[in-house]
């Protein structure tokens, strides 16, 4: 009887546990709904493949959302992509195309709008599943390669996820992590980053920031919070000119600060890093559901820092929104650092700063322009200096996308094959979006050419995120509505012109200076790789000589590939037209917007040229 009861009560046990696990299959998982994640997985399931992301808060968008960071930090002037395309959202959303209500950016919103958006557009996708709530705990590998991963639940209750592709769209890099592939974290030397600047070896991070949404509540009311525990407020001395303060007080007053982040509706985003509320916090390599626990002293010093504001300076009706987040609280920390994958190729602040020095950059799949800058003022110990190079608008490679040692994986967000340094740029929110939507793009090409990430064409996924107008060499002055726009970039990406790299103050720029003149000896060396030489005489290009430069570039791209060659007389009155060109002369020399629309019309398998992981060219 004992033993029957025994096994009555040892099969419930075993039923109810099975039943706690879920296992489901699909092409592509994307593994958080983060910035990049969100966009990975939209944009995978727009390309084709059927797509889940799992994610454990309620909200989509990462920083942009759950993490309560809705200011963002550059790209202002490139018009790229999902980039543009959630601007556009936010536009039609709060009926103007101003959104500078902070100072700190062009853009300005409420979290709970932006996860809307990212929601209707996840709602419209019809391969596209997400999955809420759950936590990721480990991968699932077959030799090398990963085969999706599984969750868990507060309730303990588990997920397995089968998928083709992975993607790991992780603030901290935990799937690569997970899978034994290498990476860094903290500081590098420089024989470790191959950058002069780079500061010595450590684990030490960025300091990362629990933000908050607060809310005017108007003159008269009180919104002042219960004194949190330890609460210190000589840890918030000096953060507005306002502040009792020992030291150097922050030069602007409360107000002005509160400003910062403004956001419609009489709300500010609360992410002050002057002795605010930034919060030195190393948990990188914890379990994400073990995390929680440490969170709470984050959460806690801003909590402080709200109680600073109310009872110290004055703010009393200032407090937190009751209708943003987790009443006001965000869901999440602010990352700025985690671990950073050991990519095909890396991204390092040499390339960022001379991208014509190397060719890394003909493989973009995305671009930026903000400053290196990074947030170290709460670390208790000392920090190795750091010397931020001026930079001019960049792109990232898509090596940096694809891991050295493993198959099947594709890392987004923050994870990427940069150096410390590098990702003081490239972790931006605008950045981090359209490195996203690039990894989508590869994951769903992989599923659907049925090849390893690392064997896509390179120029496969450049056209695809040129038909959906993203930006692959940052010019500031093409935008995409110039009818010249993909055909420039496309040359661009060649090598054949270039543009020149301006660093002023917060707004890195990349000019193409669409409309000035080009010689044919920069061409000439520009199309080495060909193997021939254009023309001895070294003068400015117009319709005449253009003419032999494109016989020769077909002619020699059609003899390496045994291909048929047809010869061109002249350019074509009509066709000159029909590209939208004006001023048909013969004599006049040129633009670069000119030639490039030329070139690519004429040269089209220029760009259909195979590309290796560094950028250079094989016929």
């Amino acid at each position: 009887m004992k033993n029957f009861i025994f096994f009555i009560i040892f099969s419930f046990s075993y039923s109810f546990c099975f039943t706690q696990i879920k296992s489901i299959n699909t092409q592509v998982l994307v593994v958080g709904g983060s910035t990049g994640g969100t966009a990975a997985g939209i944009q995978s399931a727009r390309t084709g493949a059927e797509t889940i992301i799992v994610e454990q808060t309620n909200m989509l968008g990462g920083m942009l959302t759950a993490a309560g960071v809705s200011c963002t930090d550059g790209n202002a002037a490139l018009h790229s992509g999902i980039w543009q395309a959630f601007r556009e959202a936010l536009y039609k959303h709060y009926h103007t195309r101003n959104l500078q209500t902070g100072w700190v950016s062009e853009t300005c919103f409420e979290p709970h709008v932006a996860d809307s958006i990212f929601k209707a557009w996840a709602l419209n996708e019809k391969k596209l599943k997400v999955l809420y709530g759950w936590y990721f705990d480990k991968v699932l590998k077959k030799g090398n390669t990963i085969i999706g991963a599984e969750f868990i639940n507060i309730k303990q209750e588990r997920l397995i996820v089968t998928a083709n592709i992975t993607i790991d769209a992780t603030d901290l890099g935990d799937v690569f992590s997970a899978a034994g592939c290498r990476y860094d974290l903290g500081t590098e030397d420089s024989t470790q980053s191959n950058e002069n600047s780079a500061p010595g070896k450590s684990n030490i991070i960025q300091d990362l920031t629990w933000a908050a949404v607060l809310k005017d509540y108007g003159t008269g009311a009180d919104k002042t919070i219960l004194r949190p525990a330890d609460y210190d407020p000589s840890k918030y001395y000096c953060s507005t000119s306002d502040a009792p303060c020992a030291a150097t007080p922050y030069y602007l007053p409360t107000k002005k600060v509160l400003d910062y982040g403004r956001l419609p509706n009489n709300k500010f985003m609360l992410n002050w890093p002057a002795h605010g509320n930034d919060f030195y916090l190393n948990i990188v390599e914890m379990k994400p559901i073990e995390r929680e626990h440490e969170f709470e002293k984050a959460k806690n010093h801003t909590l402080g820092f709200i109680y600073f504001l109310q009872t110290q300076l004055g703010m009393k009706q200032i407090g937190l929104a009751n209708d943003e987040l987790n009443h006001g609280m965000a869901l999440i920390p602010y990352h700025r650092e985690g671990r950073r994958v050991k990519g095909i190729v890396r991204l390092n602040i040499n390339h960022i700063k001379d991208p014509y020095q190397y060719n890394l950059y003909k493989t973009g799949i995305a671009v930026g322009d903000y400053p290196v800058d990074h947030h170290h003022a709460q670390y208790a110990g000392k920090v190795p200096a750091i010397p931020f190079p001026q930079i001019p608008a960049y792109n990232i490679p898509m090596g940096s996308l694809i891991p050295k040692d493993l198959e099947g994986l594709v890392v987004c967000d923050k994870g990427i094959s940069v150096s410390n340094i590098a990702n003081g740029t490239t972790r931006l929110q605008p950045v981090v979006l359209l490195t996203g939507q690039a990894a989508g793009i590869v994951a769903a090409q992989s599923v659907l050419q049925k090849i390893s990430p690392r064997k896509i064409n390179i120029r496969t996924v450049q056209q695809k995120l040129l038909d959906n107008k993203n930006y692959l060499m940052p010019f500031y002055d093409v935008q995409p509505n110039d009818p010249g726009w993909e055909a420039i970039q496309k040359i661009s990406l060649i090598g054949m012109l270039k543009g020149i790299g301006k660093s002023e103050g917060w707004e890195n720029k990349m000019f193409f200076y669409p409309d000035s003149l080009i010689m044919l000896d920069e061409i000439k060396r520009s199309l080495q790789f060909l193997g021939f030489e254009i023309l001895e005489k070294n003068e400015l290009i117009n319709l005449q000589n253009i003419v032999s430069v494109i016989n020769q570039i077909n002619f020699s791209i059609s003899k390496k590939n045994k291909s048929a060659f047809k010869e061109i007389k002249q350019i074509p009155v009509h066709s000159f037209e029909e590209l939208g060109l004006n001023n048909y002369d013969s004599n006049r020399p040129l633009t670069k917007r000119e030639l490039a629309v030329l070139f690519d019309h004429f040269c089209h398998s220029l760009f259909q040229l195979p590309i290796d992981w560094q950028g250079e060219v094989h016929l």
